[in-house]
């Protein structure tokens, strides 16, 4: 998966947490997660378009590090959300895996731009 298409899916599932969201119900715990989830839910979209664009590697990292915590976040609530039932779990499912597997993709790239930053700094000293 290429750049585009993770921005791409990371709006996506902003938008879906956008419109599930707005179908929760407005009893006091429903909207009080429905504000925790709306913005742990779309953050990650506005974080992972910062991290195209970052300076250098360590700033890479630290912005998907940011989305990280958020879709952590995200993960959670919605696990929230089902354990209380809410919501039907099977509207949620497919969204909390979603939520899971972005996850593992952000951890996955963190993992691999720090190994590439350790390989590139090894390289750069055996030279010296």
């Amino acid at each position: 998966m290429n750049k585009e298409e993770l921005r791409e899916r990371m709006t996506n599932f902003a938008v879906r947490i956008v419109k599930m969201v707005d179908s929760m119900p407005s009893t006091i715990s429903g909207m009080a997660i429905a504000r925790q989830i709306v913005r742990s839910g779309t953050s990650p979209s506005a974080n992972y378009r910062a991290a195209c664009l970052a300076k250098s590697d360590k700033d890479f990292i630290n912005k998907l590090k940011m989305v990280e915590e958020e879709l952590d976040e995200t993960c959670h609530w919605l696990d929230i959300v089902m354990r209380s039932q809410m919501m039907k779990e099977s509207r949620l499912k497919p969204l909390h895996q979603e939520c899971s597997e972005l996850l593992n993709i952000i951890a996955k790239s963190i993992v691999t731009t720090k190994t590439r930053m350790n390989t590139d700094e090894m390289a750069k000293s055996k030279k010296s």
